[in-house]
């Protein structure tokens, strides 16, 4: 598929195939029954382009739910969306790029709630069922009249098809758009649609990435079965990715069901076994895009670690997913296990001698904290790909986890020191 600002891979038969029942949709371009969106350019970017993005549920009885950052620093806009707004009723989603309005006050605060009452009359709902996302630059006033004013000129675009706009509307420095719709093919029979918009290609850590998420559905779901996937789904997916180990102020993710399809979906059946296998492998996949899209990346990895200790096993996982020298490695296609070692055993101190297993590409080459031989000229052909494979084991059985990560290399660089100049 491609995009206006690059190439988006599809689903990754290796890491994220699509579950049975489940197919991409015949035409991505449009939203599931019972939504429209649009997208503006408001003035508010600073190079120019579209920054002011609207979704509408046009279903009364809409169900949603939500998840944001943990950042004690949290942005105006997610302050007033959890603070005011219905979560498990969202009719309407304003959106702005270019500014993330955080770390600006009371003054940031006002903004972020006129976004919400110009964008509660601009679709007539109440202003509790609006919610409110921005991103780009931290610590810049927001000018609400911008928003404003964008809200005036989108509400005539609003359609079905008005997907493309709104996901220009919320990209900064991603490089392609991230969004798919899929089709689901209940095991009761009928048939319901998931569409999802992502962004984000930095500032990416888990709890859970700089990035923002609409995910649209026209099956009914109860307001507990929304929230419950969408946490678990949230979790297997954003909170399972590394770009540069850094927390955002403004993450949000936002499901929304209207109902249109006029298909229910009963709690612990087959068929939610079904649609939650769909929404993981849809948020899983847009969560790879994010890692894929990371600022100046060339090649993404994966580390699984498994063994007996749960909390070891987790801080494992994300010490090499952080690493910059493992990252380095990532993106210069050297297979330094070294590096890897070196990161576990920062993870888990006071804990030598550790019998730290580690293969790449499904070559061994640590048993047990020991060196083994191993082909190296195979190894370095193997890591050379776009996609790398780390498997660590750990003392012990019962736990598994997963992270996935960007490289880094000198363009990251080059995008963070030039941000906002």
């Amino acid at each position: 598929m491609s995009f206006g600002g690059g190439k988006a891979p599809g689903f990754s038969a290796r890491w994220v195939p699509l579950p049975e029942g489940v197919v991409l949709a015949p035409d991505p371009d449009v939203l599931p029954a019972g939504f429209r969106a649009g997208g503006v350019a408001a003035g508010i970017k600073p190079s120019g382009g579209t920054d002011v993005g609207l979704i509408v549920c046009d279903a009364p009885d809409v169900t949603s739910a939500a998840r944001f950052t943990r950042s004690g620093t949290q942005a105006a806009p997610v302050l007033i969306t959890r603070e005011r707004c219905k979560l498990d009723a969202i009719r309407a989603i304003v959106v702005n790029s270019g500014n993330a309005n955080a770390a600006t006050g009371s003054q940031g605060y006002q903004e972020a709630a006129r976004m919400q009452g110009a964008a509660a009359m601009t679709v007539g709902v109440p202003e509790d069922q609006v919610a409110v996302c921005s991103t780009g630059v931290i610590g810049v006033q927001l000018d609400g009249t911008k928003v404003v004013s964008g809200l005036t000129a989108v509400r005539p675009q609003l359609r079905a098809d008005g997907i493309a706009d709104l996901q220009r509307a919320i990209m900064t420095t991603d490089l392609f758009e991230k969004r798919a719709s899929l089709e689901v093919t209940l095991p009761s029979g009928p048939v319901v649609r998931l569409a999802a918009q992502a962004k984000g290609a930095g500032m990416i850590q888990p709890s859970f990435a700089t990035m923002l998420c609409f995910v649209q559905t026209d099956a009914a779901l109860s307001a507990q079965t929304a929230d419950l996937l969408l946490g678990v789904c949230v979790q297997r997916s954003f909170d399972r990715i590394s770009v540069d180990g850094q927390l955002s102020t403004n993450d949000t993710a936002i499901l929304q069901a209207s109902g249109a399809s006029g298909v229910t979906i009963e709690p612990e059946s087959a068929d939610e076994l079904r649609f939650g296998e769909a929404l993981d492998a849809l948020l899983r996949h847009l969560a790879l895009l994010i890692v894929r899209d990371g600022e100046g990346s060339r090649r993404i990895g994966r580390v699984t670690v498994r063994g007996g200790h749960g909390p070891n096993v987790e801080r494992a996982a994300r010490a090499v997913a952080n690493s910059p020298l493992v990252k380095t490695a990532l993106h210069g296609g050297d297979p330094n296990w070294g590096r890897i070692v070196q990161a576990v055993g920062m993870a888990l101190v006071d804990t030598a001698p550790l019998p730290v297993d580690v293969s790449i590409e499904g070559v061994q080459v640590c048993v047990a904290g020991e060196a083994i031989p191993f082909d190296e000229g195979d190894l370095a052909a193997r890591v050379e790909g776009d996609d790398v494979e780390y498997t660590i084991g750990l003392p012990g059985d019962g736990f598994e986890t997963e992270v996935f990560f960007s490289d880094l290399g000198h363009e990251y660089i080059r995008i963070n020191a030039e941000y906002t100049t």
